[in-house]
């Protein structure tokens, strides 16, 4: 397929094409009594905790008046638009989701409280005990949680989900989610799409922690955010009672390596009854037990904290991230103060039966194992935030992770942020053009940056994550060169990719460069501190029969077996990529991990029965 054929499929794609089904081997052997029951808050993990995954009633209504009868039963956390849901049907924008189910009984017992957590749900979620407010949350991408101790009563208890999403008809942040899929942009999903659980905590508990690292100076400072509930109420367990322990205001530290101890630290707090405090330890590792973390030895230090009866896990890295230039003064991106080359791959988070919901944790594990086998140190999560477990199998497994956005915006102005662009590479446009990039509504942006800002205050505890990319191919770029700023300010442990593809703004960590239909090279010119990044390539599709969802193929260049996809990428990475190390490429993206509807650019089979390189 030529530059015009491609781009002809991405601003006009095949509407209407009916997917074919398929499903993954996970998917396949899923056990509907036991959905993704894994803990799924691997930086901050107790001992106990209810999954609520499972079958929920469901029903589509037109009104935001509760239904007076349900559909049908769907398998949650899996979109109503997937066919791990069983239910196969489209959220529209003028209708609303609802979900019901009913909390096993609780025995209602002194010195507990339960904390409801929702994983995440697209878009707008309120959450409602015994047909009781509780919380309301708008973002379809982060987690949230509420206290519903005072909502709850002895024996049965109902909790409602009631679910609205604008898809690409609003101006939210969204992905590549489409009503009407085709091309680069995807089948839209809905409603819950993460675990959905209980946990049961003490009066005075732990309610946030990140680690803070100085790799330098071996220097680390756990930030805790403490919270303490009114004692007087009836709260729930469903804990033996004598298990209890006695509340102690004493907060306890200790670190692991390589399964012993080697430090602990401990700080005597004055918790409110009523609010959160916010706390900060700090410690040095001794030299003879530094370890930094890498690819090729993802060591990680383990976290035991208690709290009077408030016992967590965690756990932390010593590495650092830079940019730093070498002798010749090229700028490179640095691993430890090392050279490290951005072996990268696009991952785009999609399942054919799941669609942003892998069907197990088994599955997430393999794309990430199945990269690094390949040869991959980096996968680029884009314009989707996943879940908590496969930023914890990154930062065990050794794979460096560079981070999108999620892009928002109106309907998108093809020709801008795509065709010209592409035939015209170094077209430049001013992102404060806010109509030209689909951003006239301050509202939208202000809720961007909110989401943004959120985004990574939930995932900087994450030591795998190298980089922010806060806008990709103009998708709903504005003013990227102050938002680089917000973020660097938020983090400045990590780099930024401030505007992935086209329109750079002359800020950020990288001259960021998409480039599918030349032959690579590395630009010319006074980079002064920016290292040059290839940070999308490749995007060689192959279709094969019975394991793809359309007959149909987009991709960027088409090889018709794979014996010749699979020579043509290893040329590509041998004589046209890995050479242009030498004049001072960073780092570079294939496109990508999987196929994904009907691109087939993926180096996996959309069901991951068939790796094209093996």
């Amino acid at each position: 397929m030529d530059i015009k054929d491609a781009l002809k499929s991405i601003i006009k794609p095949h509407e209407g094409d009916r997917l074919a089904p398929l499903s993954t081997v996970w998917g396949e052997r899923l056990d509907k009594n036991s959905v993704l029951s894994e803990y799924p808050r691997p930086q901050l993990k107790r001992e106990s905790f209810l999954c609520l995954n499972g079958l929920w009633d469901y029903a589509f209504t037109t009104t935001k008046t509760l239904p007076e009868a349900f559909d049908g039963r769907i398998l949650v956390p899996f979109s109503p638009e997937c066919s791990l849901s069983g239910v196969n049907r489209q959220l529209l924008p003028s209708e609303f989701l609802w979900y019901r189910t009913f909390l096993p009984d609780l025995e209602l017992t002194s010195g507990k409280r339960a904390i409801l957590h929702f994983g995440a749900a697209d878009y707008h979620a309120g959450v409602y005990i015994n047909r009781r407010p509780v919380t309301s949350h708008k973002g379809g991408y982060l987690p949230f949680s509420a206290d519903i101790t005072d909502f709850l009563t002895n024996g049965q208890n109902e909790l409602l989900i009631k679910v609205k999403d604008p898809s690409d008809e609003g101006c939210q942040p969204r992905g590549k989610q489409t009503l009407h899929r085709g091309g680069i942009f995807y089948t839209a999903q809905s409603g819950i799409w993460q675990t959905v659980w209980l946990e049961f905590v003490p009066q005075i508990y732990f309610e946030k922690l990140w680690f803070e690292t100085d790799y330098d100076a071996r220097e680390v400072t756990a930030h805790l955010t403490v919270c303490g509930k009114d004692s007087h109420k009836a709260p729930v367990s469903s804990m033996p009672q004598n298990q209890a322990k006695e509340e102690l205001p004493c907060l306890s530290l200790s670190v692991i390596c390589n399964g012993s101890e080697i430090l602990q630290k401990s700080l005597s707090l004055s918790v409110s009854a009523f609010g959160q405090k916010e706390e900060m330890l700090s410690f040095t590792i001794p030299e003879e037990h530094f370890h930094p973390w890498s690819p090729e030895d993802p060591f990680l230090y383990q976290v035991r904290l208690s709290l009077g009866s408030d016992e967590v896990q965690s756990y932390f890295a010593l590495r650092h991230y830079s940019i730093e230039k070498q002798a010749d003064g090229i700028p490179l991106f640095c691993l430890n103060h090392k050279p490290c080359f951005l072996m990268g791959v696009l991952d785009q988070g999609y399942w054919p039966d799941g669609l942003y919901t892998s069907p197990s944790d088994e599955a997430l594990i393999y794309d990430i194992t199945a990269m690094k086998a390949l040869g991959f140190n980096m996968m680029r999560k884009h314009i989707k935030v996943e879940s908590a477990r496969w930023y914890y199998h990154c930062d065990r497994l050794g794979m460096i992770v560079c981070q999108d956005m999620v892009n928002g915006g109106s309907k998108y102005r093809m020709p801008v942020i795509s065709y010209l662009p592409t035939l015209f590479p170094k077209l430049s446009l001013k992102d404060s053009h806010y109509a030209l990039f689909s951003r006239k509504d301050g509202a939208a942006r202000k809720q961007w940056e909110r989401e943004c800002a959120e985004t990574i205050e939930h995932l900087k505890f994450f030591p795998s994550i190298a980089v922010w990319v806060p806008f990709n191919e103009g998708w709903g770029q504005f003013d990227a060169a102050r938002i680089t700023d917000i973020i660097r300010k938020k983090d400045p442990s990590r780099l930024i990719d401030s505007a992935s593809g086209w329109y750079d703004q002359n800020c950020g960590d990288f001259i960021s460069v998409h480039n599918y239909f030349r032959p690579l090279s590395v630009s010319a010119g006074k980079w002064k501190d920016r290292a040059f990044f290839l940070s999308e390539y490749g995007g060689f599709s192959c279709h094969i029969r019975n394991h793809s969802s359309v007959e149909r193929v987009f991709g960027y260049k088409r090889f018709d077996s794979l014996a010749e996809f699979s020579a043509a990428y290893r040329e590509l990475i041998e004589k046209s990529l890995l050479p242009l190390k030498e004049q001072g490429l960073c780092g570079a993206v294939y496109t990508q991990v999987s196929d994904v509807e009907e691109e087939v650019n993926g180096l996996l089979t959309y069901d991951r029965k068939i790796n094209k390189l093996s």
